[in-house]
């Protein structure tokens, strides 16, 4: 009876020991936590990711229309090393691909009359295409009617106005992760951006095909 009764005050004890107990519950909510993490930090890389694509594509388009008088190949050069720097933590050049273009009207008129793509220029490596149109687009026919830019309206469109340019600026990116692409996805990045060019009067690009050893090129 005593070894009994020994044996059943030992597992009461043991059943009112609650040492560790904290642990124990870390142990299990650990994984939550981590999970949530990992979530919440590649959300904010991701949402990092969005803002810096369009500002850089609003920072190309903005440089490239402040260039007065005329525009030549060492310029978009210029432009596009200025968007090398800014974007350097997202390795743009590697994983992305920004197309300049040169936006206007096509001065004809009837039916043909719309708008033309005078020159186009893309830098970076990423394997993609403009999806608004390339090079002479437009500068024969009214297949640029409304203009470039997302959506089928020309209210969604850019606009050139008569005797001036739109600089166009179209960026895709390959998103990066910070952690993993299993908790989002691979996802592309696309934005977009236009401003009217100041003070230039002409619009051809000059020395154009000069600079065919750098990561600026005709696309």
């Amino acid at each position: 009876m005593t070894r009994l009764h020994a044996f059943c005050t030992r597992l009461r004890r043991l059943h009112r020991d609650d040492r560790g107990l904290a642990l124990i519950e870390f142990a299990f909510s650990l994984p939550v936590l981590v999970v949530l993490c990992m979530s919440g930090l590649e959300c904010a890389n991701l949402a990092l990711a969005h803002m810096r694509v369009s500002q850089v594509a609003m920072l190309v388009a903005d440089n490239a229309a402040r260039v007065r008088t005329s525009i030549d190949e060492s310029d978009v050069n210029e432009i596009m090393t200025g968007a090398d720097l800014a974007t350097d933590s997202l390795k743009l050049k590697a994983n992305g691909r920004i197309f300049l273009s040169d936006l206007e009207p096509n001065g004809l008129t009837g039916t043909n009359e719309g708008q033309f793509i005078r020159w186009q220029r893309c830098w970076g490596t990423g394997n993609f295409t403009s999806s608004y149109g390339v090079a002479n687009d437009g500068k024969t026919n009214s297949s640029m009617k409304d203009g470039m830019g997302p959506g089928t309206t020309a209210a969604t469109k850019v606009k050139s106005a008569s005797s001036t340019a739109v600089m166009f600026v179209e960026v895709a990116y390959n998103y990066q992760p910070l952690i993993t692409n299993s908790i989002f996805g691979a996802k592309v990045i696309r934005y977009t951006s236009a401003f009217n060019v100041r003070e230039r009067t002409d619009q051809q690009i000059k020395n154009a095909g000069s600079l065919a050893t750098s990561a600026t090129a005709a696309c």
